[in-house]
């Protein structure tokens, strides 16, 4: 396994410098623009890399289970509908329903779709017959969710390893921790890349990138929800920053009567790097939030009950709109 593992990362260190560096040559790159604040133009194909070293770790490891073999290597579809975009730039409806196929495909045929959203002892939350368009409109918006947070050098790879170190905590099987680990190794390799360290050539991972970690993500949590590995609720919390974040600014653009789903400058990050001036502290306090409010919740469902941990949940993102509202207000 130990070999196994060195070939891997060796392998995925490759791609990313061959991508990163045929990307230059042929123009696959973000140009710096009103919209973009990056100094200088660089790749954009970090989520073209990491769909293709994930599908490598398929015929190297053995996840104990196709379903996630199927989520990686369909992700690959959601990655080149990210790529499309950051090359054309396609509308909102463009990128949904492209998006859609699949997602419809793993949710339906696949089988891969909540069924129930956990049991709080006095209750439990089935979904029965929304099961299927609760789990295809909860998948969309997380995925967009984490389009949300990808916007400067490392915010989106930083809170993508609390996530998996969260999920490695509360996951007592091997299978998974194997699977997370090389969900992991990449997003390291990558992060070296984003901060051009050593020198590397810079590279983003556009939108191929935030989408294609959306669905996994988003697939691998409702895996983890049936499968019965974590409880519904604590899964929530592990991506919490991501939910917040999303629901806030889109019930602030409704508020506001400005567009939803578009970019702008009103995103977490962007406000956190206008008030303190620095990457490094901007990544720092959108990563710890995320883990914080997870330890709120795991706190109150270890030592209390689960639907207190629900209750906590809902009053989390009652006081992170708050704040967000008001800052969002200052800009």
């Amino acid at each position: 396994m130990f070999n196994t593992l060195l070939i891997f990362c060796f392998a995925s260190f490759l791609l990313f410098f061959l991508i990163s560096s045929f990307s230059y040559k042929f123009g696959l790159i973000d140009i710096p623009n009103k919209r973009k604040k990056h100094l200088k133009p660089t790749a954009y194909t970090g989520g073209l890399a990491l769909c293709l070293i994930y599908i490598i770790s398929i015929f190297l490891f053995n996840f104990s289970s196709q379903k996630l073999d199927l989520i990686l290597s369909l992700a690959f579809l959601i990655a080149l509908v990210g790529l499309i975009d950051d090359k054309y730039n396609l509308n909102v409806g463009g990128k949904l329903s492209l998006q859609i196929i699949p997602i419809v495909y793993l949710i339906i045929p696949e089988n891969i779709n909540l069924i129930e959203l956990g049991d709080y002892d006095y209750f439990k939350l089935k979904l029965n017959s929304f099961s299927i368009p609760f789990t295809l409109l909860s998948t969309i918006f997380l995925i967009n969710s984490f389009n949300y947070l990808d916007g400067s050098d490392g915010t989106l790879g930083f809170l993508l390893i609390s996530v998996i170190g969260i999920l490695y905590f509360l996951s007592a099987n091997e299978g998974p921790h194997l699977f997370l680990i090389i969900i992991l190794i990449p997003i390291l390799i990558f992060l070296c890349f984003n901060f051009s360290l050593f020198k590397l050539p810079k590279l983003f991972l556009g939108d191929s990138g935030s989408l294609l970690m959306g669905f996994i993500f988003s697939f691998t949590l409702i895996y983890f929800a049936n499968q019965k590995i974590v409880h519904p609720i604590l899964l929530a919390f592990s991506i919490s920053i991501f939910v917040y974040e999303f629901l806030s600014i889109n019930i602030i653009r409704l508020i506001w009567r400005k567009k939803i789903f578009s970019a702008g400058f009103d995103h977490l990050h962007h406000i956190l790097l206008k008030k303190n001036k620095s990457l490094l502290l901007t990544n720092f306090f959108i990563t710890f939030m995320n883990i914080s409010f997870f330890a709120c919740g795991y706190i109150s469902y270890k030592y209390v009950n689960p639907l207190t941990s629900l209750i906590v949940f809902i009053l989390c993102f009652l006081i992170f709109f708050i704040f967000r509202k008001k800052y969002y207000q200052d800009l």
